[in-house]
Parts: C-alpha cells; structure tokens; sequence
C-alpha cells in the first residue's frame, strides 16, 4: 500500500515531489538508476515524495507502480504494426519506448491528482511533455521538471518550461543557441559514496571465474553499437590484447539488453574467447561488488549527457578512460585518462599504458574518487535539486496568487 511520508518539520521543501520513470522495474538504465536513487534520497532526508514506476513491485512504503504498455510489451508492438509510422511518430507513439511512455503518462495524471503532486521530476522526455502540457490545460497542479538526459534536440527543449541540465557543459551549450530559458538549471547527478567504494573484489572475480592477478576493464551501459559503441570496445581489447598477449587482461560488459545485444556477445565471444564476461541486465544491487572486481572504467561512448556508471566508477575509486569530450572529462577530473575515441587504436593506446602500471592505475583511482566525493557527492548535490524545488514552487505560488 502507498504511503506519502509526512514531511519532517526541518525538510525546506513544502510540497509533495513525485519522481517517475516508466522503466523502471522492468529496464536497466540509468534514467531508472537516476529515478530510483533521487527517490529513495529524498525519502531518506524527509521529503514528502512518491517514486513512481511502469512496471515491477513496490519495494518501498513510498513506492507505486504505474501501469503502462512496457516498451517489449506484446501489445506495444502490436500498436506498432499497426498504426502508420507517419502517424505513430506523430502522435509520439512511434517505437516502443513512446508507447510506454504515453500510456504511463496518462496514468500518472491520476495518481499527481489524487495526491495533490507540487512537483514532478522525469527524466523521460515524453513524460515531462504530456504533463505540463496537461499543467497548461488546467488538467493537473503539477509543474514537471525534465532532467535532460536523453539528448533530446535543442528544438524539442526550447518547449520545456523547467530543464535541468546535468552539466555547465550542456546549459552554456544552450545559451549559445539562444534557447535557454531563466526558469533552467544545471544541477549533475549524484552518487552514493558511502556504497560506491573501493573494497576487496576478489569475491566477485571467483564467482566470474576471473583470475585473482587478472587485469579486469569493466564497462556499464546498455550493450548496443549505437551511441555506446561496444562494438569499438571490443575491437579495441582484440587490439591490445594482438600488442601484448603477455597480459592478463579480461574484459567485463555489464548492461541492459538491446537488439543488438545477442550479436555483440557472439562478436565479444569470437574475438575476445574466455576473456571477455557479458552480464546482461545484472542486478544493480550488486554493481558496487562488481566496481570492487575492476581494475579500470571503460565508456567508449563519444558523448554523453551525465552516465551515472561513471559516477558510481569514480566513487569507486577505479580510474577511467573516456573520450575527449568536455562533459565524461568534467566527471573524471584528474582520475583518469581522455583522448579521441573515435580513431581505431586510441582506447588501446591508453589502456596500454594503465595496463602496464599498476601504481598509476592506484593513484589515478585515488583522485578519480577524490573528485567525485568533492563534486558528485549525494548530500551536496541534493541541496542543490531542493533549492530547485523552491524556485520552481515558488514560481506556483506567485503565479497562483497573482489569480
């Protein structure tokens, strides 16, 4: 049964928050790591706040789920062969992640009603639109938020009212497009410093039946080409592994499935052989032990909004190598190491070098976890999100009074 926490007297937020993902409970991403963990953060510092869900159980007394035609769903995809793709895309139910997203919506306008929601914080793009176009029409008391972290266009986030870009990168990014708005933020994500640490990882090694001397890279996202290109990864490990077959080197993939996942696995199995372990949809409860197991992050993406698993890497102390792009070197700081991913050899190249030293692999570690305790860590960057609250509330206020 959903309870709504009685909010403590010292909480500075007044109002009832509602954060929601339509993945969550059924998708590994980071939208729904971003949702489950500011929802369970707010509840913990004493905010009135329910975390909404599009599928799964409630776990927490907080908790409710929102039913909704999942993205995989069979009756998602019978929608799809059957509306025209000129009409579904209009309509904004043109793949599966939009029929979810609207049947979500529209369900979570009765539970912002009956609860009186003040404030709705997504990171689901269609969400944030039907909401506070919902808002505008009189239909709901609720001013939506969207945390941008799909790479939606600078044309589709001019409609937004409140945005809260998730690095100085992206808000400049819009001012110099001319479509930035005084009612924007730029506010990063967080990460739980406390649960994401170094610590021993030779449990986690056994159980993957990894070699306690291996020299273990990890990465986390979503197995797919597009945009995280585990495909270049891949290629990359082949590489250095053909340069120096002395090393004990193990590649670890740990992310949710994609249509394209079966076939990276057997492109990793055949290039890679017992080196390389794909842990598909692991369970996030278990990614703090998995971090331990490493000895280097990986992200072969070229550009990122804010990845959450780079937080949780750097908070655990592992040094990183990303590419040269302002946002993933903002996130790493001085813990690890940029270049030009895009070129063949440049991740091999760097990886060589970490590889070979393990004394700069600890020290580079040492200040990536530095970095992120100072800059990423929960407390700060939740005040930061509350002062948001205010400001948008208050905005509700005035304008509600001036009626």
């Amino acid at each position: 049964m959903l309870t709504i926490p009685t909010p403590s007297p010292h909480f500075p937020f007044p109002g009832t928050i509602c954060v929601a993902s339509s993945g969550l409970g059924h998708v590994a991403r980071g939208i729904e790591a971003w949702a489950n963990d500011l929802g369970q953060a707010l509840a913990d510092r004493g905010a009135k706040v329910i975390l909404c869900k599009g599928a799964g159980s409630s776990e927490a007394s907080y908790e409710q789920v929102v039913p909704c035609w999942t993205r995989e769903s069979q009756v998602a995809r019978r929608v799809l062969a059957r509306i025209p793709q000129f009409l579904g895309w209009r309509l904004g139910v043109g793949n599966g992640y939009g029929i979810e997203q609207t049947t979500f919506a529209w369900n979570l306008l009765t539970v912002l009603r009956r609860a009186r929601v003040d404030i709705l914080h997504v990171q689901d793009p269609q969400v944030a639109v039907l909401v506070q176009r919902a808002h505008a029409l009189g239909l709901a008391r609720t001013r939506t938020i969207l945390a941008h972290g799909t790479e939606e266009s600078l044309d589709f986030q001019r409609w937004i009212t409140y945005l809260q870009h998730l690095a100085p990168w992206h808000l400049e990014e819009s001012r110099r497009a001319g479509v930035w708005k005084p009612t924007w933020a730029a506010i990063p994500n967080f990460v739980d410093t406390e649960r994401f640490a170094p610590g021993d990882g030779s449990p986690m090694r056994g159980e993957l039946k990894i070699p306690a001397d291996a020299i273990v890279v990890l990465t986390s996202a979503a197995i797919k080409r597009h945009h995280k290109r585990v495909d270049y990864l891949l290629r990359e490990i082949a590489l250095l592994r053909d340069q120096r077959p002395q090393l004990p080197l193990w590649l670890v993939v740990a992310g949710g499935w994609e249509s394209q996942t079966d076939e990276l696995i057997a492109e990793g199995q055949r290039v890679l052989g017992d080196r390389v372990r794909f842990l598909v949809r692991f369970p996030r409860q278990r990614m703090a032990e998995l971090y331990r197991a490493a000895d280097v992050f990986v992200l072969a993406s070229l550009k990122e909004m804010m990845p959450i698993a780079l937080l949780e890497a750097t908070a655990s102390g592992l040094p990183c190598v990303v590419n040269a792009h302002p946002v993933m070197q903002w996130m790493v700081g001085p813990g690890g190491r940029s270049g030009d991913l895009s070129r063949e050899g440049a991740l091999a190249g760097a990886l060589i070098e970490l590889a070979l030293d393990p004394h700069l692999r600890r020290a580079l570690g040492g200040r990536a976890r530095e970095h992120c305790v100072a800059s990423f860590g929960r407390d700060a960057v939740l005040d930061q999100i509350l002062d948001y609250y205010r400001r948008v509330f208050q905005t509700t206020a005035q304008v509600a009074s001036a009626l």
